[in-house]
């Protein structure tokens, strides 16, 4: 079973969510994702297991999120996307991929039903 984790070390929830599943015996491949990026593609397809759009899967507090305008709602799900991976800290964390599901660790347990 492969099971992957977009991780962001300084964040504690993401911290949580992966000595969670260390704990449960699982040794995710740890994706830091602020130092490589997801692509297009990959970042697509995490959306659509996630069935979210690109606006809920951002950190709307994030100052890079007010500086670059990206509360308005003319914005295409391609811009926000471009977005998102030009400024990966945007990206709504940790995201856990497993069994061909996606969950999101806040609060951690949520990934625990993809397993």
């Amino acid at each position: 079973m492969s099971i992957k984790i977009y991780h962001n070390p300084r964040c504690s929830k993401s911290r949580q969510t992966l000595q969670l599943l260390e704990e449960k015996g699982v040794q995710p491949k740890v994706i830091e994702y602020l130092k490589v990026a997801p692509s297009q593609a990959e970042l697509a397809s995490v959306l659509s297991l996630l069935a979210l759009s690109p606006r809920e899967l951002m950190r709307k507090g994030e100052a890079v999120y007010k500086k670059l305008g990206l509360s308005d709602a003319s914005l295409t799900d391609e811009q926000l996307i471009g977005a998102m991976i030009e400024n990966p800290i945007l990206i709504e964390r940790p995201i856990v991929l497993a069994n061909g599901k996606a969950a999101i660790g806040r609060p951690p347990e949520n990934v625990l039903d993809i397993l």
